[in-house]
């Protein structure tokens, strides 16, 4: 019996830092909200140093003068206007992402987690005409559920038994594990991360190392039964 069938590997992604960088576009997008309303811009620096956090936490990193209840709803609309903003203009994909993620989808099935809000994932998807190629996404914004919970979510609803996450930082790393997940680091993206985890120094890299580190072979996953 070849074992690699018995079950589901599942390849499934972090956004920010590991899919493409939107840092400008929501920093310009927010601020159009949160100076009006807060008297305050937001910076893509501010982007780089709270991208991953749930939102709860993002907005408490940002503006650490102002109470959550008062940030909430300013995030909220912030939130809105940012998915209009990409879902028509998009934003920095990585090198290579569309055609890798064509190709890895003709022998994986391919997922997205992540500790966005509901509508970001989709605004992706929509501006590259990409979603015909993942077979489901998960976010914070959907059931307010930190990343690790979201992964093994995710998992178990697919019916993968190995996922393999990739992520960019060490909160990515850290949610993988406690999601039951292996991990490859995005290290082109946004952070590091401490474990001597396998490395990914460019996205189209991705297809080789899944053969050369991970024993994942093209094809050996696209045909099993979720069940």
């Amino acid at each position: 019996m070849n074992t690699e069938k018995a079950g589901k590997t599942g390849i499934i992604f972090d956004m920010d830092g590991t899919l493409w960088d939107s840092s400008r576009q929501v920093a310009d997008a927010w601020s159009t909200v949160t100076v009006p309303r807060l008297g305050q811009a937001v910076t893509q620096e501010d982007m780089y140093r709270t991208m991953g956090m749930p939102m709860d936490e993002l907005a408490k990193a940002i503006f650490p003068e102002h109470e959550l209840s008062e940030l909430l709803p300013v995030m909220e609309e912030s939130c809105r206007v940012e998915n209009e903003y990409l879902a028509e203009h998009g934003a920095e994909l990585y090198p290579g992402l569309i055609e890798t993620i064509r190709q890895l989808s003709a022998d994986y099935p391919l997922y997205i987690a992540s500790n966005c809000q509901t509508g970001y994932i989709e605004a992706f998807l929509s501006y590259y005409q990409i979603g015909q190629y993942f077979e489901d996404h998960i976010c914070f914004g959907t059931n307010g559920r930190p990343k690790g919970e979201n992964i093994a979510l995710l998992m178990e609803r697919n019916g993968i038994t190995r996922g393999i996450y990739v992520g960019d930082i060490q909160a990515d790393y850290d949610a993988a594990v406690q999601g039951g997940a292996e991990f490859i680091h995005a290290a082109y993206g946004f952070g590091t991360v401490r474990e001597p985890v396998p490395r990914l120094h460019a996205f189209s890299q991705l297809p080789q190392l899944l053969r050369s580190r991970f024993a994942v072979s093209a094809g050996s996953f696209r045909g099993c039964s979720n069940t």
